[in-house]
């Protein structure tokens, strides 16, 4: 799969922008496209697109996850890298059903905001009940018809992130 990550370990600062992933096929992999970043960190992922992708059998098709963790004993902290302004355009294919097709893990002080989904569909591998996508506390909005169907998305910006002028690079 393609990562972006990971981002913020050691409490460390990361500052990504204006990257473009285009035209890419992923096979039989464990994650799709990814963003990942440790809680502690500080900055920004700003400006992404991952665009015209095609996704065969892979696991975890699309992620964000703002509690990336090489064990089970990393403890929740109160900052984190800034995640806004996703963009996923075009992609397609098909999904292993041991884990939800989306997967948004924002952090609870730092949500993830502005992630747009346009022209997504994904589908189980083995013709399985599509898996409904998770997402915790991430923003943005559904341009078009999205399958699975990304209820979870809320819309709007958080207070939290309205109120705080520190967030990014």
């Amino acid at each position: 799969g393609i990562s972006i990550g990971s981002l913020g370990v050691h409490n460390s600062q990361a500052c990504v922008s204006n990257i473009r992933v285009k035209n890419a096929v992923i096979r039989n992999s464990d994650n799709g496209v990814r963003i990942k970043t440790w809680q502690g960190g500080m900055g920004s992922v700003t400006s992404i697109s991952f665009e015209n992708i095609i996704m065969e059998n892979v696991k975890n098709c699309i992620i964000i996850d703002q509690y990336y963790c090489l064990s089970k004993q990393c403890m929740n902290q109160t900052s984190a890298v800034y995640v806004k302004d996703v963009s996923y355009m075009n992609i397609k294919g098909t999904y292993d059903v041991r884990s939800p097709p989306i997967h948004f893990a924002c952090s609870d002080a730092v949500p993830c905001t502005n992630i747009t989904m346009s022209d997504v569909e994904l589908l189980p591998f083995d013709g399985e009940l599509v898996d409904d996508p998770f997402c915790w506390n991430a923003y943005g909005s559904m341009e078009t018809l999205t399958i699975p169907p990304i209820s979870c998305l809320q819309d709007g910006e958080p207070q939290s992130i309205k109120e705080n002028l520190r967030l990014g690079c």
